[in-house]
């Protein structure tokens, strides 16, 4: 069983973050031993520089919040993260793609980015609240055909965050071979724990001092 603070990325995404802010999650990051912090790409320079003497891992999104950029923008912006020092990229997939129902863009898309990262861990980040069962279903066989590393349930910016019914959707989908991160909305250990529960490996939250 992984230790609790291990399944957190502890985030700070809010537009008005300030660098004040950001180096102290990075002090409450390492203060709990988290897995990462998950911020936005312009901070990702500081939270190395704030992290380089510990193992806590920086973690940034890509195509932020809606997932509507083109694929060259996300590669490119996932290549200069990598080169600030990101460790883990978390990106939004195209949703207007896939519900449209063109899978090969989405696919193609998220294989571009896998790609840029390398050995960096990618997690796809789905928009669940956005989608229907069979939809969330096919997105995570999109992100599994292109090698992404994680399924993501949400940004935190949309009209929902994670639910046990999605989780658990996307786990009994991807098995073991990929990571599920619950994220959005996960503010006290029992809801934690139900996410674990329903298959998550990861946790994404800015609560993430209170669950520890």
């Amino acid at each position: 069983m992984i230790a609790t603070n291990k399944l957190i990325d502890h985030t700070l995404l809010k537009p008005d973050a300030t660098i004040d802010q950001i180096q102290s999650l990075c002090d409450e990051a390492k203060a709990h031993d988290f897995m990462s912090v998950c911020i936005n790409p312009c901070w990702v320079a500081v939270a190395k520089n704030e992290l380089k003497d510990s193992d806590v891992k920086v973690c940034t999104v890509i195509g932020f919040p809606l997932g509507a950029n083109t694929p060259e923008i996300k590669v490119a912006e996932t290549k200069q993260a990598i080169d600030n020092g990101a460790d883990e990229i978390d990106m939004v997939l195209n949703i207007g793609q896939l519900k449209a129902g063109n899978l090969d863009y989405v696919t193609n898309e998220i294989a571009m980015v896998k790609q840029a990262c390398g050995d960096h861990i990618l997690k796809v980040i789905l928009e669940t609240c956005l989608l229907s069962d069979e939809q969330i279903v096919t997105a995570c066989h999109c992100a599994q055909k292109a090698k992404a590393d994680f399924v993501k349930t949400s940004t935190g910016f949309s009209s929902g965050g994670a639910t046990v019914e999605a989780v658990k959707l996307m786990h009994d989908t991807v098995g073991n071979t990929m990571g599920v991160k619950a994220s959005g909305g996960v503010k006290t250990k029992q809801q934690l724990q139900e996410m674990v529960d329903a298959g998550a490996t990861r946790i994404g939250t800015s609560n993430g001092t209170k669950l520890v």
